[in-house]
């Protein structure tokens, strides 16, 4: 039988993560079928996540009735339910996590979203969660604002999991990964062990071009002084921007700073590829999947994007190729009159947006449901 292009991920060192979570996928063994027969490494959960689980189904119903009767708040209600569900799903993956001496295995649950400009806010509810989960393969996502910048720094500081959230551009990444080594740097002068901090860097991919698409084809459309230049850029932005992320990445990480680290049991802050489901039908289901196939990183895809990579996936080692088309790229953008920075500060207020409208669309949900007024 064809090996399964799923499970080839691994063997060029990239992990697998699922961008999804609910209460069946794990009471119905097909999550356990998943670790173990497409090497599924992780997963990662987000507002939208919860609400498509929790609001647009009555799986949760009668632990939101039960909940409600215990005179439990919206909020709390919420809190109970999804902790379970990161729970139970650190649960099936806690021996994928001790085989891999805490590589892999971790399941992420995000701080409120509210909290996204509120660093003392993200910190409390942060530990709050961290200590609620009680689970060491779990990690707590923060979104990476200039806020919660010293909010990652100080959780790493105290040995707290961090998945690092929304981010969208490369200086925002350096900034990301500086906070962690800060952290690092804080723990060992409390004298602090390294050995079992995990971290993670999620670059949101799929978002740029869809932001930056529109404005290529428009300027195409109305003459620009630079066609070819734009044609080369349409649809490329995201990944050069990913490529040139992991180029930061292993300048940073064989740093003479890093490396004493290392000798304290330090860890690198994998990059993880996010937002990796294609919104444009011209493109390929796959596109931010196989470019972006690179040692010590990790791709986390919704299910149909794992579908779609198990029928017709071509795993190959390509993140450290076509660097030059990749910087050609980012390079042309300002002469498109595309400025990158503007858009990526643009796309991660949108994002931070785009994860507090689900969130309280999930509450009012929740609320009508704890009434009783949409019981099934």
């Amino acid at each position: 039988m064809e090996e399964n292009p799923l499970r080839k991920l691994e063997t060029f060192g990239q992990s697998l993560w699922l961008d999804y979570i609910r209460r069946d996928l794990i009471a119905s063994g097909e999550l356990q079928r998943l670790i173990e027969e497409d090497g599924i490494r992780g997963m990662t959960s987000n507002p939208s996540i919860f609400e498509k689980a929790i609001a647009e189904s009555s799986l949760y119903d009668q632990d939101i009735r039960d909940l409600a009767l215990e005179k439990k708040d919206t909020k709390t209600i919420y809190e109970t339910i999804s902790q379970r569900d990161v729970q139970r799903a650190a649960d099936e993956f806690r021996s994928v996590y001790e085989k891999t001496n805490g590589a892999e295995g971790y399941v992420s649950l995000e701080v409120n979203p509210h909290l996204a400009y509120d660093t003392e806010g993200t910190l409390t509810e942060a530990r709050r969660l961290w200590a609620a989960l009680n689970r060491p393969n779990v990690f707590i996502k923060v979104p990476a604002t200039s806020q919660g910048l010293p909010a990652i720094r100080q959780l790493i500081s105290e040995g707290i999991n961090v998945n690092v959230t929304l981010i969208f551009g490369v200086p925002r990444y350096r900034q990301v990964a500086e906070a962690y080594l800060a952290g690092l740097e804080a723990r060992v002068t409390q004298g602090k062990p390294l050995n079992h901090t995990a971290s993670v860097a999620s670059l949101f991919l799929s978002r740029i071009d869809t932001l930056l698409d529109p404005k290529l084809k428009t300027y195409l459309s109305s003459g620009g002084k630079h066609p070819e230049m734009a044609k080369k850029v349409l649809g490329q932005v995201a990944i050069s921007s990913a490529k040139e992320a992991y180029q930061l990445y292993l300048k940073i990480y064989s740093s003479p700073l890093f490396l004493k680290l290392t000798d304290k049991g330090a860890h690198v802050q994998r990059l993880l590829w996010a937002s990796t489901s294609n919104k444009n039908p011209d493109y390929s289901d796959i596109k931010y999947m196989e470019p972006l196939i690179g040692p010590d990183t990790v791709t986390t895809v919704p299910m149909e994007t794992i579908n779609a990579y198990r029928a017709h996936g071509n795993p190959e080692l390509r993140l450290e190729q076509n660097m030059r088309q990749a910087r050609t790229v980012l390079e042309l953008l300002p002469k498109l009159g595309i400025h990158i920075d503007t858009a990526t500060q643009l796309l991660e207020d949108e994002g931070v947006k785009k994860f507090i409208e689900p969130f309280d669309r999930l509450m009012d949900s929740i609320k009508r449901k704890a009434s009783g007024s949409s019981m099934k």
